[in-house]
């Protein structure tokens, strides 16, 4: 694909060229192509398909930006009458991987696991790679989305920590609302591919504030 995949564009320093829309709205785009790209795979086939590798440097971008999910290599086949699916080894990759993949404590594994690495994906694309796993040897540390969450619900502005731009914060606001849905650790809490395809078309106003993702 010309532009090469997601991850080497969102980490270019000339992503956005001047006459072009603005940054958040390019991703917002990119974001709702993905969405309806996975909804697709779970809704859209006579087999659900769970691709279980969703994450930037498998999406890639043609001309106008338009997002193409590549390398199906860990994907799955299961019925559209079954939601779970059975998985002998931890499928995907670390950071964008949903718990229940690697422990089953968390629950079964299902086409909800897209939806999280969905989730995981979208913050990389707002608030960088680096800041989504906390730094293990240092307990001063605090985990950057926990610390975007706690802003979030406390209706505090997240412009200072996330570097946006005033004209592009609500459209920064809705995709990390969108992204607190998908990585909810309660599978029942995440929302099926559809819904995600809605909220992100929907008007900021109109979307509520997730129960909080994670565990401290």
């Amino acid at each position: 694909m010309p532009n090469g995949s997601l991850d080497k564009y969102i980490t270019s320093k000339s992503s956005c060229r001047p006459g072009e829309m603005h940054q958040m709205e390019i991703l917002l785009n990119i974001a709702i192509g993905v969405a309806n790209g996975i909804k697709y795979l779970h809704e859209g086939c006579i087999h659900r398909i769970l691709h279980f590798d969703i994450k930037p440097h498998n999406i890639l971008l043609d001309h106008n930006l338009n997002p193409k999910i590549a390398d199906f290599g860990l994907a799955k086949l299961c019925s559209k009458h079954r939601s779970e699916v059975t998985v002998t080894v931890a499928k995907g990759t670390i950071g964008y991987m949903a718990p229940e993949v690697y422990s089953k404590n968390f629950g079964n594994v299902s086409y909800k696991s897209d939806v999280y690495s969905f989730g995981m994906l979208i913050l990389k694309m707002v608030i960088g790679e680096k800041n989504l796993i906390p730094d293990l040897e240092s307990n001063s540390e605090v985990y950057y989305p926990e610390l975007i969450y706690e802003k979030l619900v406390n209706g505090e502005d997240l412009e200072s920590v996330m570097e946006v731009e005033p004209t592009e914060a609500d459209i920064k606001k809705k995709l990390i609302i969108v992204a607190f849905w998908c990585i909810q650790w309660n599978l029942a809490e995440r929302p099926h591919m559809g819904k995600v395809v809605q909220m992100l078309g929907s008007d900021l106003q109109t979307l509520e504030i997730p129960p909080k993702p994670f565990v401290s």
